[in-house]
């Protein structure tokens, strides 16, 4: 199965571009799904159709989702849910609000997770297209499979076990239920399937993403930002959709001043994003709305493309042989070696980029080497790894 993620900026298109390539690619014969996973949800909004929780049949070869986190909760992780509810519940607040309220900050990314695993696991569909929320929240989703894996790995065998301790001494005297070993078993599976998500999203043969951007100032630096953290986490960016550029033959005094702003802009986007496709779509006469509307935009940006096919395949993370030394080369756009920290503990490498930090679990030919430096060269964070001064003695015996 393949596997499209579309993000951007709130406001650029993105769901407009999704759509269009999701009806492309049912045109032409894949078997697609297009999910949502923005809370806000406006996909149903571009086919001009009202869509539920579950998958709905938006045309041949083609079903529509909108991802409910709610919906999701109670149905998938109950003991969780459960729990939650209960907490609130003896915290004073009524049966109804409890219930409302017991989905926790991150579950709108959590569910949407779960259903690109529950869709490429089927392998009922040939494409999965993922209009994601704004950048933001994106970065987010797609930084959960790695904190989950630091979860399962670091905090939760001492918190259970911990918990089984403390449980019988403690519940007693406070007035708010303990979780039981059933909800740490519901937990376990839910940090589990976010850890196998990985596999998935991390493999360029399956999935990749597209940025989507308007020619202004700030659309181009967050996009800029997004590609530069998307490459810290392993994700490969194919392709990138400029939207709603201007015509050429304009007139209007105020539309050709914009218009000398999205040459300035489309020269920095070039530039920017050398060797990633760039597709302009232009601003078009009526709104992208329906059926009919989005295959004219997807015939705009992809002509006679396969809008399916992967437009790049450069891979953001690699490891190179130096004489007597590896270099872990990690592709990190946009930015400057004082804006990147690292450290090593227990044989990860921790590599921090603004708000954004990734654990990197070395091979043991890097593990057990240490750390001689690291640089930035053409967009990549270039850690150096030699060989300890044991080692080297006892190469120099051995000869």
């Amino acid at each position: 199965m393949r596997v499209v993620l579309f993000t951007g900026k709130g406001g650029v298109g993105k769901t407009s571009v999704a759509a269009a390539t999701a009806v492309r690619c049912a045109a032409a014969g894949y078997r697609t799904v297009v999910m949502s996973t923005d809370p806000a949800h406006s996909l149903g909004d571009s086919f001009d159709i009202e869509l539920g929780s579950e998958a709905t049949q938006v045309g041949k070869n083609l079903l529509a989702h909108e991802v409910s986190s709610l919906h999701e909760m109670q149905r998938h992780w109950a003991k969780l849910h459960e729990y939650a509810v209960e907490v609130f519940s003896t915290q004073g607040l009524d049966e109804v609000l409890a219930d409302e309220v017991a989905n926790p900050p991150g579950m709108d990314e959590v569910a949407s997770l779960m259903w690109i695993k529950h869709y490429a696991q089927r392998a009922e569909h040939d494409v999965l297209i993922v209009d994601c929320a704004p950048t933001g929240e994106t970065l987010q989703l797609l930084t959960f499979p790695d904190a989950a894996k630091w979860w399962l790995d670091k905090i939760y065998p001492w918190s259970r076990r911990a918990m089984r301790v403390a449980r019988p001494v403690l519940q007693p005297m406070m007035n708010m239920p303990l979780p039981s070993d059933e909800v740490y078993a519901s937990l376990k599976d839910l940090l589990l399937d976010l850890d196998g998500m990985r596999k998935v999203l991390t493999d360029p043969e399956i999935t990749t993403v597209r940025i989507v951007l308007n020619l202004e100032k700030m659309v181009v630096k967050e996009a800029k930002r997004a590609y530069t953290y998307l490459s810290l986490f392993g994700y490969v960016t194919d392709a990138v959709i400029v939207n709603r550029l201007l015509p050429r033959d304009l007139h209007d005094e105020l539309f050709q001043k914009w218009q000398r702003i999205h040459h300035r802009y489309q020269a920095e986007v070039e530039q920017s994003f050398s060797g990633i496709p760039i597709f302009n779509v232009p601003l078009f006469d009526r709104e992208v709305v329906g059926e009919t509307m989005l295959a004219r935009m997807a015939q705009a940006i992809y002509g006679d493309e396969d809008p399916s096919r992967r437009f790049a395949t450069s891979n953001p993370q690699r490891i190179d042989k130096e004489g007597s030394d590896y270099v872990l080369a990690l592709k990190v756009p946009f930015v400057d070696k004082s804006a990147v920290d690292l450290s090593r503990h227990n044989g990860d490498l921790y590599v921090t980029v603004g708000n954004y930090r990734r654990e990197i679990t070395l091979p043991r030919v890097l593990e057990r080497r240490e750390t001689a430096g690291a640089s930035i060269e053409d967009g990549e964070l270039r850690v150096r790894f030699a060989p300890k001064p044991e080692q080297v003695e006892k190469g120099k015996a051995r000869r």
